[in-house]
């Protein structure tokens, strides 16, 4: 049942989407990229990704109309989406399923990898897609380290990816979750029946001003994005994945990596800190 997953992939969808993806693209976030050529033509990667924008996270679709435009359809890489979608948004899960999308669960992770497909993961979630905005210039995994494990136990090469400019189509305040797990704790029920794990105040299209992680139309912000070098790790198996001081190392390195890379970035998109 987990790998049926896999088998909804479909590239003539992937290939209908392109010229949506390649407008926005050129006209809406005016992209500009840089980095691809760290990817090495063939072989197995986990792709890891700090993302902004809300449920939209435009980032990402910009990230994957660049992949499938220097690599065709047919280089498979899957992306680990929040399993909330396909509870709380069914319509959406079907094109998802489709472009690659699979539920975040460590059994689905090691599908793909098992059959030698490539994987992207956005380990910090919601909470980072949904990071207030004073916090768009960090890196922000909530030190969530399974993808390290993952990666150190299929002895696979990290190629971060960094974005800059879609914190702007979505402003995000705050994160008011520690006040509504409160209330939650005494009666209030969740919107849905689901904890959200995030709660963001944010200034946006279609609401104007929202409370909650709702589906956002992004505005038209530039983007920025960049492929960074590889990271490669001197242990690696399942013993290294299970040291968790070595475990905690890599974590820190490959942070540290992003931050550095967020940084340059940011500066070249003309940021100053």
């Amino acid at each position: 049942m987990t790998h049926s997953f896999l088998t909804h992939r479909d590239p003539k969808v992937i290939q209908q989407l392109m010229p949506a993806w390649e407008w926005l693209y050129r006209y809406y976030f005016r992209v500009q990229t840089s980095g691809w050529e760290h990817i090495p033509p063939q072989g197995q990667m986990l792709f890891v990704g700090s993302h902004n924008g809300g449920l939209a996270c435009p980032d990402l679709p910009m990230f994957l109309y660049d992949w499938f435009k220097r690599f065709g359809f047919e280089r498979t890489v899957y992306g680990l989406t929040h399993a909330t979608i396909w509870k709380v948004f069914p319509g959406v899960v079907d094109i998802a399923e489709k472009v690659g999308s699979i539920p975040f669960h460590p059994r689905n992770a090691l599908a793909v990898l098992e059959q030698g497909d490539s994987l992207l993961v956005y380990p910090g979630g919601g909470q980072d897609t949904f990071r207030p905005h004073r916090l768009r210039d960090r890196i922000y995994f909530e030190n969530r380290t399974g993808f390290i494990r993952l990666a150190l136990w299929h002895g696979v090469p990290i190629v971060p990816m960094v974005s800059w400019g879609a914190h702007d189509t979505l402003f995000v305040l705050e994160d008011c979750y520690k006040q509504a797990k409160q209330l939650h704790d005494k009666g209030l029920p969740w919107p849905l029946g689901i904890d959200p794990e995030v709660v963001p105040i944010y200034l946006g299209l279609p609401w104007g001003l929202a409370l909650g992680p709702w589906p956002n139309i992004p505005l038209p912000a530039q983007i920025h994005t960049r492929v960074c070098p590889p990271i490669v790790f001197e242990r690696t198996g399942y013993e290294a994945s299970r040291d968790k001081a070595y475990v905690q190392d890599c974590y820190q390195r490959v942070v540290e990596e992003m931050q550095l890379e967020l940084d340059a970035l940011a500066l070249s998109a003309g940021h100053k800190p």
